[in-house]
């Protein structure tokens, strides 16, 4: 522990924001880093608490508090506290084989089990984590680890996202031979293309890839598995099979009105507007001199708010079923439980400066999208709602006089996923539950021998840090298989 009293006598260091005007004109990060001096304060508010609940991964109320990964952060507080950076990185990197990542686009569950935000604000850890990796690959600590050894045995990882990524680089650390199989042009899943580049500009994803490759890892991209390869060749020619294909089947909302033109996936607007970025090219969707709604509340919806205004939308809207969280814990969200209070979103201090307004509506559902005569959308029919609690959950109930019509031009439904999509998990004979790969948690096995299953495809639309974490121990278990020893030898 640093400095002992730093928790009193420091205040909460924020990293500096570009200027909100300046920032909207490109498509870079909009968050700065933390200066060292201010990194030295922050890691000295860490109080190296006897049960450091930060780094715990535990499940409360159906949310996971503090880290999954069980990051070491009161160890690596203190090491940037006394300025010892390069044994900061060493202990960062035991656990998280990707920090430049989740230090920009994790929610930070650590931060809400943070002892001192008790009674004050959290330790800034996910700006600690950021600074620590940015600064080992600036300063030439990070290099290509090639392993010493190969055991011969082959390995095909289907998905490039975080899962996959993780699954890969601890199983060519282990000496096996890695293909990964990516059907779009560029990998990185979601973090290439789900992910605007404001909040992760891509050459940060494309240097990771960069040493992974130098490593030995194989990307076969523009390869769709079950088109371009068949399933059973890769059962044929791989000793094991990981899918880390994620939740890719969008939560649609199916009322009177969804056939018409100008309603689309958050996934497929934020996709093209990337892609387009990087092939330096127009977007084929554009919010340009639209009237925009975002349907849906989450941090996907906010970034499609953040993604059209900076395509010149004319105004934007986001709707959200659900009503606006209390600005401080409500009773029963206790700590160390993820704190759901409410926060505006860079998207939406952004959206305050061009519009002037707060763009965010709750409990506002969608009951119709209306027709401009020529099958275009020109308008949502909405309705105020009330949360109503029951036994089994909760339910919405129409407010008298709540009605609206809201134009639109362009509408983006953010609500969510709903599962893995099923061609290609038939076509390898893998059975699901609950909309989500059957494939119990530690073995990762699925019912098809030699397949196995990791990240939001097993369980679930999940956290960056969950999907890391499943494909850490979805390595141990196919380490475990190729050399015949007992998983729980690795749990």
């Amino acid at each position: 522990m640093g400095k002992p009293t730093g928790f009193i006598d420091y205040q909460r260091e924020e990293a500096k924001e570009r200027d909100h005007l300046t920032r909207l004109k490109d498509w870079g990060e909009y968050q700065g880093r933390l200066t060292d001096e201010q990194l030295k304060t922050e890691g000295a508010r860490c109080m190296n608490c006897s049960i450091p609940f930060c780094h715990t991964g535990i499940d409360i109320n159906n949310q996971v508090s503090g880290c999954p990964l069980n990051n070491l952060i009161p160890e690596w507080n203190d090491l940037v506290y006394k300025e010892r950076f390069e044994e900061a990185l060493d202990r960062l990197l035991m656990t998280n084989n990707f920090p430049e990542f989740t230090g920009r686009v994790c929610p930070a569950p650590c931060e809400g089990a943070c002892t001192v935000s008790i009674n004050d604000d959290a330790v800034g850890i996910k700006n600690i984590e950021r600074a620590i990796i940015d600064r080992g690959f600036e300063e030439g600590y990070i290099t290509a680890r090639i392993p010493k050894r190969r055991t011969g045995k082959k390995v095909a990882i289907i998905g490039s996202g975080p899962s996959g990524l993780s699954a890969a680089d601890e199983l060519n650390q282990q000496g096996h031979n890695v293909t990964i199989f990516e059907k779009a042009d560029r990998a990185g899943g979601l973090l290439m293309y789900g992910i605007p580049t404001m909040k992760l500009e891509k050459a940060i994803v494309e240097r990771r890839i960069k040493l992974l490759t130098e490593e030995g890892i194989i990307f076969k991209l523009n390869t769709d598995v079950g088109k371009d390869v068949l399933p059973e060749d890769l059962k044929r020619d791989f000793d094991s099979v990981i899918v880390c294909t994620g939740a890719e089947t969008p939560r649609d909302l199916n009322i009177q009105g969804r056939e018409l033109t100008g309603i689309h996936f958050a996934m497929d607007y934020l996709t093209k507007q990337t892609k387009s970025y990087l092939d330096e090219k127009d977007t084929p969707l554009s919010a340009a001199g639209k009237n925009v709604v975002v349907i849906g509340g989450g941090d996907t919806g906010a970034d499609c708010v953040a993604t059209a205004i900076r395509q010149g939308a004319k105004n934007v809207r986001q709707l959200a079923i659900t009503p606006a969280f209390p600005n401080t814990r409500a009773e029963g969200n206790d700590w160390p439980s993820y704190p759901n209070v409410f926060r505006e979103d860079y998207a939406h201090k952004e959206a305050k400066m061009i519009f002037k307004r707060e763009v965010r509506e709750f409990l506002t559902e969608t009951h119709a999208f209306i027709d401009n005569g020529e099958g275009h959308v020109q308008a949502l029919f909405t309705r105020k709602v009330e949360e109503i609690s029951t036994e089994t959950g909760v339910r919405f109930e129409k407010v008298d006089r709540g009605d609206d019509v809201i134009p639109a031009d362009l509408v983006i439904l953010a609500i969510g996923f709903v599962g893995p999509k099923r061609p290609l998990l038939e076509r390898f004979g893998v059975e699901l539950k609950n909309n989500r790969i059957d494939a119990e948690y530690q073995d990762f096995r699925t019912n098809v021998k030699n397949v196995f299953a990791a990240g939001d495809a097993r369980r679930g639309p999940s956290l960056i840090v969950w999907a890391i974490q499943e494909g850490r121990e979805v390595a141990k278990a196919v380490n475990a298989y190729l050399t015949s020893e007992k998983i729980e030898q690795y749990a």
